[in-house]
């Protein structure tokens, strides 16, 4: 059976977005031929747990771990958080950001380039280079972000010249939405793109998960340059009938930061609620994980305080749950430019749920386009009242009349056994150039 290396900051037992890909890519890579061989930080920072996904990976698969030194200690103790753990995607429970908040996140961005995790890129280097001396490969694929995931990749480039190495970029880098937050400056931002570049044209292979990605990294030229999407697994799909929420519940599953906070929807949901009793009353807001204060303020300044249910995160498989129990699922894009290219894992286990889907972004994006071509639900422009109103009303008309159903079609694709065959089939090309 042929070998290859992932590596990847996230891994069991984190939660969130960032470990699903190469858990479930790693989950099937063996019925195609390929066996993986994980290396993975000993002591990383995750926002959050998630010990479910480990009854996906088969026992006797090799992970390999070394320390990794990250400089969050010293954040928590610049800001006077000792105790909390890291916050993914610039949320906050919290209102204030003081000045020693708004100085570690410009040292994020001047001073630890590409990322934090940075520090881990050399030693990562010498260890796997005596590894693969003595145990080799086939190829090398790193994820990322954190995009240090990559240089460790280019390390490596550089000791075994011949074995190929697959770059894959789970989200953009110097257009990711977070990117002009980190207040960065003109030298940094210079070496941010000279490094972007750097990874770009070196990699055999760019992988990305969508086709506004591949249009935007097209340009760099790399040498190769593929899409394979994010997907769901029919696995962790709950057999049988769901009983769904006897509540006309809107449910938002995952973080939800203060850019994709949907004010639009919260003044319909609000207007809505004062002009129809029984929709007052029937009406359950359904916001599951991490959520910004910012959005929690505005349920509270709309008055849908009552209407809201808010749940801590959940385990994978719990989440699942929620979703195909849902009457109706929430898809929030951030509310930035250059964001149409955006296609979240979410989007994908929320067309296995097979429950309508109400979302918010680019109505000309590839999520847009996903749920059009599958029949999932609508997409709505951040600002549009009228429509919002308009498909909320015709939904819950649908809810009083037990009618609120989906007829999805093509969502087999995304299957994430089908996905990883994608990727067995580019690895195997890769091997025979």
């Amino acid at each position: 059976m042929k070998k290859v290396l992932i590596i990847t900051y996230y891994w069991i037992p984190s939660g969130g977005s960032g470990v699903q890909r190469w858990v479930k890519f790693v989950k099937y890579l063996r019925e195609f031929g390929w066996e993986p061989i994980i290396y993975t930080p000993e002591n990383p920072e995750f926002p959050s747990l998630d010990y479910s996904f480990k009854s996906d990976i088969p026992s006797d698969i090799t992970v390999l771990k070394t320390p990794i030194w990250e400089p969050y200690n010293v954040y928590r103790k610049l800001t006077n958080k000792e105790n909390e753990p890291i916050k993914a995607g610039f949320i906050s429970e919290n209102k204030k950001h003081g000045w020693k908040d708004k100085l570690s996140v410009w040292i994020r961005g001047n001073f630890l380039i590409p990322d934090p995790r940075r520090f881990w890129i050399r030693p990562s280097v010498r260890y796997l280079s005596t590894y693969l001396n003595q145990n080799p490969v086939d190829a090398i694929i790193t994820t990322g972000p954190p995009h240090s995931m990559h240089f460790i990749g280019l390390g490596l480039k550089k000791n075994f010249p011949n074995l190929p190495w697959i770059a894959d970029f789970r989200d953009p880098w110097t257009n990711i939405f977070f990117y002009k937050d980190l207040k960065i400056g003109w030298l940094a931002d210079k070496i941010h793109h000279q490094l972007e570049r750097k990874i770009i044209k070196t990699t055999d292979c760019l992988l990305v998960v969508s086709k506004g990605m591949k249009e935007e990294f097209e340009v760099l030229q790399p040498k190769r340059l593929e899409i394979i999407s994010n997907g769901y697994d029919d696995a962790d799909l709950q057999s049988g009938e769901n009983v769904l929420d006897e509540k006309f519940s809107i449910s938002h599953i995952g973080l939800l930061t203060p850019k994709q906070n949907p004010m639009v929807l919260w003044k319909v949901l609000s207007e809505i609620c004062n002009e129809n009793f029984e929709f007052n009353s029937d009406l359950e807001i359904k916001l599951v994980g991490n959520v910004d204060f910012s959005v929690l303020e505005s349920i509270n300044q709309f008055g849908l305080q009552k209407q809201l249910t808010k749940i801590a995160y959940l385990p994978h498989n719990e989440a699942i749950a929620e979703q195909q129990t849902s009457q109706i699922l929430l898809l929030l894009l951030m509310n930035e430019p250059g964001n149409k290219c955006i296609l979240t894992g979410k989007l994908f286990e929320y067309l296995a749920a097979k429950r309508p889907v109400l979302a918010f972004g680019p109505t000309d994006g590839d999520a847009a386009a996903v749920l059009r071509d599958a029949n999932a639900g609508v997409m709505i422009d951040f600002d549009d009242e009228m429509t919002t109103k308009n498909l909320i009303l015709n939904y819950y008309s649908l809810f009083k009349d037990n009618k609120l159903y989906l007829n999805s079609k093509s969502v087999e694709r995304f299957t994430r056994r089908s996905l990883t065959a994608d990727l067995s089939s580019l690895l195997n090309s890769l091997l025979s150039r």
